[in-house]
């Protein structure tokens, strides 16, 4: 791409103040995949803003985002045929944009957000979750977002924290909620609790007054695909595009591993052993497993970093197939890439469609290929065995062997 060329295009504005950065802003543009026209929409943009600053009389230095808001709610008679009541919101963003741009090189001082400057009253609470209980950075932020919401009802007062004060709040927030969520906000309370009792900010004993979620353990069946479906849904990944390459190699990865969705966003580069054909992967806990990496699966994963993969310096093996390039963030992003999948496959009516349908395919496979209990769990990284214990009510055949007849009705005398 020749960014001089982009520079060197004719504009109705002077660019004041901007004109000095537009090129290393040009270079950032580039590097994280934007087209030469998209590149161009964003100088346009940085020019009239730089031209804008510099009529009003402003100092550059100066520009914080109310002179971003001025800017976007200004009644524009620029020069080059700019007459609006006031700038697009799209034509706003690309200006903040260029100002977080300018920020990151320190020309305007950042801004820090007055709710921001305030720490929040759980920080200490997230950063026992993370250092003391090991737990994962976005379990965290899910705890940090359900206790925040129930905060507001709980009190400012944790000393006034009292049995029948919790429970209401925990039944008022769980009403309507499926069994799995209400077990989601019941845990996060109780393990707030906990941290305030720890902490001698709450009366102990609290987080026993929480009522338990009715739910029966190992209750349902795991939901799985036969193998007529997964050779449809390895199928469907096309090979002829960045996308499908990517979406090819994730959906093997979770087939052949029973990956997590998070296993698949934490991924690093550095994670695969080429040489011994492993991949290290950072489970629950803490717990840092290596396994053996499958052929089609690593061969996916190789065709997708020499022929698709964005060549940007990000530490993470799948990015985001369009531009701006950037890390996948959340687990919710790969179960998407599954549901595109099944409906390309066109599966219809799956028993579930994110990428925990996979993992329980991969188990539940394993099984009716003769491997045992304790190897599935090894490779599902299970904690418990009584967790694995799970997969083995799919076994109906070895089940029917076991099973004993309905007693008869005794006749009556």
């Amino acid at each position: 791409m020749d960014i001089s060329k982009l520079l060197t295009q004719p504009h109705h504005m002077n660019a004041g103040g901007a004109a000095s950065f537009l090129e290393g802003f040009a270079s950032e543009l580039a590097s994280v995949g934007h087209t030469s026209l998209t590149i161009s929409g964003y100088l346009s943009s940085a020019i009239h803003f730089g031209g804008w600053v510099q009529a009003r009389g402003l100092h550059f230095v100066d520009i914080d985002d109310n002179t971003i808001k001025a800017f976007g709610t200004h009644h524009c008679e620029c020069p080059g045929g700019h007459h609006h009541k006031q700038v697009s919101r799209a034509f706003t963003a690309r200006v903040q944009r260029f100002a977080e741009y300018l920020r990151q090189q320190r020309v305007i001082r950042a801004i820090t957000d007055s709710a921001s400057e305030t720490a929040s009253p759980l920080s200490a609470f997230s950063d026992w979750l993370l250092r003391h209980r090991g737990l994962a950075t976005i379990t965290v932020e899910r705890h940090e977002l359900l206790i925040t919401r129930m905060l507001p009802a709980l009190g400012s007062n944790t000393a006034d924290y009292s049995a029948a004060s919790v429970r209401s709040v925990v039944l008022d927030h769980i009403r309507g909620c499926r069994p799995a969520q209400a077990k989601t906000i019941v845990g996060a309370l109780r393990v707030y609790l906990r941290f305030l009792a720890t902490n001698g900010a709450c009366r102990p004993g609290l987080d026993h007054m929480i009522p338990t979620v009715a739910e029966w353990r190992l209750s349902s069946l795991p939901r799985y695909l036969d193998p007529n479906q997964v050779a449809l849904l390895v199928e469907s990944c096309r090979k002829d595009g960045p996308q499908g390459l990517r979406d090819r190699a994730i959906v093997l990865l979770l087939l052949r591993l029973a990956l997590r969705a998070g296993d698949i966003v934490s991924m690093r580069p550095k994670d695969i052993d080429w040489k011994d054909a492993t991949l290290l992967v950072r489970g629950k806990g803490r717990r840092d497993v290596r396994l053996p990496l499958p052929q089609d699966a690593g061969d996916a994963v190789l065709d997708y970093i020499e022929h698709a993969r964005p060549q940007v310096a990000i530490d993470r093996v799948f990015l985001c197939a369009k531009a701006p390039f950037r890390p996948i963030q959340k687990g919710c992003i790969v179960s998407g890439i599954v549901r595109a999948a099944l409906r390309r496959a066109d599966i219809r009516n799956p028993p579930s469609h994110g990428a925990n349908l996979l993992r329980h395919t991969s188990a539940t496979l394993m099984l009716r290929g003769g491997a045992t209990l304790e190897q599935i769990g090894t490779l599902l990284r299970h904690k418990s065995p009584d967790t694995t214990a799970h997969y083995a009510k799919v076994d109906v055949a070895a089940l029917q062997k076991i099973a004993q007849p309905w007693p008869k009705e005794k006749p009556s005398c």
